[in-house]
């Protein structure tokens, strides 16, 4: 396909250009195996081309007015509202996402880059009093400099720019490496939008690349002073720990295992069509999904029946196809994981109500019930299409499963009764949580992020501008200071 071989390159100060390693990292399409590109990965020394590119258009940026930078993102909110048709496309083939997710990633990340093009204009600084006679303080919201971007397979798209787009709004420049099954959508795609809307040459390089080529260099490189990442929790903790030891700040927004909860008083048809959405958008390749539906004993029967059979019509398949709900998973090491802890749940002692099988990375879903309270996978993240179904005998023991866990990311409550939903969200430790709703949710300007194993730090909103400027305070004595010697 042209569209990808045109964006299988290195892009570096402005510059498209092959990567200098010896290897090159090979993007299949996920449901076919059709070859999409292959791009020659980028070694350490050209992470450090980028980020000394980055950190020479960075001061220019910076003292741009920001009313010029908010011009760069709103004509790159206009080309992507023009190539949506063929950046859905893109998502289809290189994620084996379904329309429907396509069409939920873009919807995303137009109003992410709408609200990135309010940022620029967001930064205040303050005067504040001091004890001091004839003394004035400033406090001045000033770019961090360079912000380095690490993003995930699942929503590439939006996920890199989510980061990059306040990032750039901001008066910083950007290193992002997308992730080595997305680099297109994740990486050189975002490279495209921004180059022909007019963005500056070094502000934002892509360097597709892997750990094997580069090890830490992304991390540890002194130019960075931030470094935004998503993806696992395993990953996560590397990233941090490196990072501390370099003294730079992170934003980590990581897994979760979130519990969808059915309360006794819930619309059980409504609960069941938030939690299969919930559990199974995007073949359950999402951070937010809720891995864990807890129900009622009360209601537990009414809700098992229909859930099961909502789940049991859905549409498995190619992702091209528009009546497709469910496409394949990411790649042939996902698609055998979950199939492999289907079956070792199964044979520890759950039932399966459904019990999914694989055809290539086609995994079709299941439905676990009957687990064990010590069952392991109770306290994992599934990154697939698994419902685990667990009873509970009121509000408590559902709080106490909820939070029996070492993430805590999102979450649901379905009740009749609005206050008694708060309340019990109130007690879950997590960062996010909806009543009478799904758990799959993100928008511009509300806090997101985890508490736990599941992240450090809030992106969106004024937490973009926490994560990506930096405050300076400058002193002015108008009159003179007395000092001792």
């Amino acid at each position: 396909m042209s569209f990808f071989t045109d964006l299988a390159h290195q892009y570096i100060d402005g510059e498209w250009r092959p990567g200098k390693g010896s290897w090159d990292i090979i993007d299949f399409n996920p449901f076919n195996g059709e070859k999409l590109a292959s791009i020659p990965v980028a070694t350490a020394e050209e992470v450090d081309q980028a980020y000394r590119a980055a950190e020479r258009a960075q001061q220019a940026w910076a003292d741009t007015n920001p009313y010029a930078r908010r011009t760069v993102l709103e004509k790159a909110l206009r080309i992507v509202e023009e190539r949506e048709p063929e950046i859905a496309e893109a998502i289809v083939a290189e994620l084996g996402g379904t329309h429907l997710k396509a069409g939920f990633e873009l919807h995303l990340a137009k109003e992410f880059l709408r609200e990135a093009i309010q940022l620029a204009l967001r930064p205040a600084g303050q005067i504040l009093p001091s004890p001091t006679e004839g003394k004035e303080n400033r406090v001045y919201r000033v770019p961090v400099g360079v912000v380095g971007v690490i993003s995930p397979f699942n929503f590439p798209f939006l996920l890199s720019l989510k980061s990059v787009a306040p990032a750039l709004a901001l008066g910083n420049a950007v290193v992002l490496k997308p992730h080595q099954n997305t680099p297109i959508c994740g990486g050189t795609l975002l490279a495209k939008v921004f180059e022909d809307a007019g963005l500056p040459a070094g502000l934002l390089n892509v360097v597709v690349t892997d750990i094997a080529e580069i090890g830490d260099t992304l991390l540890e490189h002194p130019v960075p002073q931030v470094i935004s990442f998503t993806g696992s929790d395993k990953v996560g903790r590397h990233v941090a720990t490196v990072c501390a030891a370099n003294l730079k700040r992170v934003v980590l927004e990581l897994g979760g295992n979130s519990a969808l909860i059915v309360l006794d008083d819930a619309d059980v048809d409504y609960a069941v069509d938030a939690a299969v959405f919930s559990r199974y958008v995007h073949q359950g390749q999402v951070c937010m999904a809720a891995n864990r539906i807890l129900v009622d004993r009360a209601v537990e029967a009414e809700f098992t029946e229909k859930f099961v059979a909502k789940v049991a019509s859905l549409t498995v398949g190619d992702p091209a196809d528009p009546a497709t709900q469910i496409g394949p998973l990411i790649n042939s090491s996902q698609a055998e994981s979950v199939s492999r802890l289907v079956d070792e749940t199964v044979e520890s002692g759950a039932t399966a109500l459904l019990h999914g099988r694989a055809d290539g990375n086609l995994v079709s879903p299941s439905v676990l019930t009957g687990l064990p309270a010590d069952s392991p996978v109770l306290q994992q993240e599934i990154f697939g299409p698994v419902a685990l179904l667990v009873p509970f005998d009121g509000e408590d023991e559902a709080v106490r499963i909820a939070n029996d866990t070492p993430y805590g990311l999102s979450g649901a409550v379905h009740t009749g009764n609005i206050e008694r939903g708060v309340r019990v969200g109130q007690r879950i430790h997590t960062g996010m949580i909806h009543i009478n709703d799904g758990t799959v949710h993100d928008e511009p300007i509300v806090p997101f992020g985890g508490e736990k194993s599941s992240g450090l730090g809030r992106l969106n909103g004024e937490s973009m501008v926490e994560a990506f400027t930096t405050q300076k305070w400058i002193s002015i004595q108008h009159g003179r200071s007395r000092f001792p010697f």
